[in-house]
C-alpha cells in the first residue's frame, strides 16, 4: 500500500502552478524553521499573526501559513 503524500500540486492563475504543501507542523518544528523559541511561535498565534489548528492541547500549524508569514515578513 502506498502512504498519502502531504503535498497538493494545484495549477492556478494565482500560484503560477506551484506546489502547495498541506503539511501540519508542531510548535517545535515552526520554531526551528523560523530559528525562534517554542513561546515566540506560541506569541504569534495568540496575536493571531500565524494561524494554527488546536488538536487536544496542541497547537498545529499549515506550512503554507509559515511560507506566508514569512513572505509578509515579520511585523
Amino acid at each position: 500500500m502506498s502512504k498519502a503524500k502531504n503535498e497538493l500540486y494545484v495549477e492556478s492563475p494565482v500560484n503560477g502552478g506551484q506546489r502547495v504543501s498541506n503539511k501540519l507542523l508542531t510548535v517545535n518544528e515552526v520554531a526551528m524553521i523560523l530559528r525562534v523559541s517554542n513561546m515566540t511561535v506560541y506569541r504569534l498565534v495568540k496575536n493571531k499573526q500565524l494561524p494554527a489548528i488546536r488538536v487536544g492541547k496542541n497547537y498545529r500549524i499549515k506550512e503554507i501559513d509559515v511560507d506566508k508569514y514569512l513572505d509578509r515578513g515579520s511585523g
